[in-house]
C-alpha cells in the first residue's frame, strides 16, 4: 500500500505524524511525506521520506511581519477604542459555548481563519504541486493533517482514500458542525460558507465538486483521550498517543534519580522558534517556583529568559530535553497548553499546571483537562507567581491530582497503537 502523509511546514505537526508513518513503514507499506521545502529536513531528520512541494512558507517572516502590522496598529489606535485584535485573535476558533457561537460570530471567526489561516498555510502552488504528486504516485492513502486542506484536495484528486490525523482537539470539526447547523437555519441565498467557497474553487480546478470530506476527511486518526474530545458526529480511529519530539538524546544528568520532586517548567518551541516569542511571563513562572523545595527542569533558550532576571538556584534550565524521557521522573509539569507538551504528560501520569495561551485549543483543552482533575490553569499574562507557585503546590500536596492522571493514562493505553491501527487503515484503503 502506498499511504501519503501531508502537513504544511510546521515541525510539531511532522512530530504528530511521525508515529503513524513508521509504523506503516515497519509493515511493509510504502510511505511518503509531503511538504513545503521548509520541512524536508525535519522529514528526513525523522528516517522518512520527503516530497517538496510548493515556496517555502516562510512562517517565521509572516509572523515577524504580522506582529510589526499588529504593533502599528495598536499604536494608531485612538485611546478611547479597544486595542486592535491581532492575528492569532482574528482567526480563533475555539470557542465551544453554544450561547456565545451565533451565526455572526461563528460567520465571522470561519472567514478569518480560512482567509488567513488555513489559504496562507496551504496556497494554491503547494495545493497544485501536491495534486500532480499524488495523481502520478497513485497512492492509495492520504493522511493529512487537520488544517493542512491540500491533503484532502490531492486525495480527491486522485482518487484515493483519505483521512485526517489530529495533533489536537478537533476545533474544525466542532465549528464546522455548528456552522453548518447555523446556515440550515437560514434562507438559501444568505447561506455564505467561505470554507465552501475557497474548497470549492480549489477543487474545480483540479476537476471535481466540492464535497463534505474535502473539511473533516473521510475520517479521523484520535490521539486525543475520548473522555476529552469534543461532541462532533464523525468518524474517529481512536489511536494511542506517542510522543515524537524529534532526534534527540539522553544527559547524564537525567540518569541520576531525584532527591526531592522533580519539576519541568516548559513553554514547547512552536513560539519561540516561529510565532514570534513566548506570549507567557518566564520571569514569573521562574519567580514562582524559586521558594518551592522542588528540583526544577526549565527547558528555556538563553534568549527566553530576559537579561538579568535570576535563575533560582534550584532551577536547571537547558534548551531541550526530550519529554519523553524527562517526564516519568517528573512529580510535575508546568506549561503553556501546547498539544505535544500536553499529551506526553497526560500518557505519562504527570499532573499539571497548565498558564495557557489562547493558541488553537490550548485554552479549550486546559479547561477540559481541569475538569477531568488533571491539572490546573492560571492565565497567561495574568497570574502572579505567588497564584503561580500555589497552583503547583496544589498539584504536589493533593493527591487526587496523581490518581486522575493515572486514570487518564490509562485510558490512552487502551488505544489501539500506532501499529495496532495499521491494519484498520489498509481495509479503509480497500473499500
Amino acid at each position: 500500500m502506498r499511504v501519503l502523509f501531508t502537513t504544511f511546514a510546521q515541525p510539531t505537526h511532522l512530530h504528530a505524524q511521525v508515529p503513524l508513518a513508521w509504523a506503516l513503514r515497519a509493515a511493509g507499506h510504502d510511505v511518503r511525506v509531503a511538504s513545503q521545502p521548509d520541512l524536508t529536513e525535519a522529514i528526513t531528520g525523522a528516517g522518512l521520506t520527503a516530497v517538496a512541494v510548493g515556496e517555502p512558507l516562510n512562517q517565521q517572516e509572516q509572523v515577524r511581519e504580522l506582529d510589526e502590522q499588529h504593533r502599528r496598529e495598536v499604536e494608531e489606535a485612538p485611546d478611547d477604542e479597544p486595542a486592535p485584535a491581532d492575528y492569532i485573535e482574528l482567526a480563533d476558533i475555539s470557542e465551544l459555548r453554544d450561547e456565545i457561537l451565533t451565526y455572526e460570530y461563528v460567520q465571522r471567526q470561519l472567514t478569518a481563519v480560512t482567509m488567513f489561516g488555513f489559504r496562507t498555510l496551504c496556497p494554491d502552488r503547494m495545493i497544485d504541486d501536491l495534486v500532480a504528486f499524488a495523481r502520478d504516485w497513485r497512492p492509495d492513502l492520504v493522511v493529512w493533517d487537520s488544517v493542512t486542506f491540500a491533503g484532502a484536495v490531492a486525495a480527491i484528486a486522485s482518487g484515493a482514500a483519505h483521512g485526517r490525523l489530529l495533533f489536537g482537539l478537533d476545533l474544525v470539526g466542532h465549528v464546522r458542525q455548528r456552522h453548518l447547523e447555523l446556515l440550515r437555519g437560514r434562507v438559501p441565498a444568505l447561506r455564505d460558507d467561505p470554507l465552501q467557497e475557497w474548497l470549492g474553487d480549489v477543487l474545480a480546478r483540479h476537476g471535481h465538486p466540492f464535497t463534505e470530506q474535502a473539511v473533516l476527511g473521510q475520517f479521523t486518526i484520535d490521539p486525543v483521550p475520548a473522555s476529552l474530545r469534543l461532541p462532533v458526529d464523525h468518524h474517529y480511529l481512536p489511536m494511542r498517543y506517542t510522543p515524537y519530539n524529534g532526534p534527540a538524546t539522553v544527559p547524564d544528568w537525567l540518569r541520576e534519580p531525584p532527591t526531592r520532586p522533580r519539576v519541568c517548567l516548559t513553554l514547547g518551541r512552536s513560539f519561540r522558534e516561529t510565532l514570534g516569542g513566548d506570549r507567557t511571563a518566564v520571569t514569573e513562572l521562574l519567580d514562582a517556583v524559586a521558594t518551592l523545595d522542588v528540583d526544577v527542569v526549565a527547558t528555556l533558550s538563553n534568549s527566553q529568559i530576559p537579561p538579568g532576571h535570576p535563575i533560582p538556584d534550584n532551577v536547571r534550565t537547558v534548551e531541550f530535553v526530550n519529554l519523553d524521557v524527562l517526564l516519568p521522573t517528573c512529580a510535575a509539569i508546568i506549561h503553556h497548553g501546547g498539544s505535544g507538551t500536553s499529551q506526553t504528560a497526560l500518557i505519562h501520569g504527570v499532573p499539571q499546571v497548565i498558564v495557557p495561551y489562547k493558541l488553537w485549543c490550548n485554552g479549550p483543552r486546559a479547561e477540559r483537562m481541569e475538569r477531568a482533575g488533571v491539572a490546573v490553569c492560571g492565565v497567561a499574562g495574568r497570574s502572579a507567581a505567588s497564584e503561580v507557585r500555589a497552583l503547583i503546590r496544589r498539584v504536589l500536596d493533593e493527591p487526587s491530582f496523581r490518581a486522575c492522571a493515572g486514570d487518564l493514562r490509562h485510558e490512552m493505553l487502551a488505544a489501539s497503537t500506532a501499529a495496532e491501527l495499521v491494519p484498520v487503515l489498509r481495509r479503509l484503503a480497500q473499500t
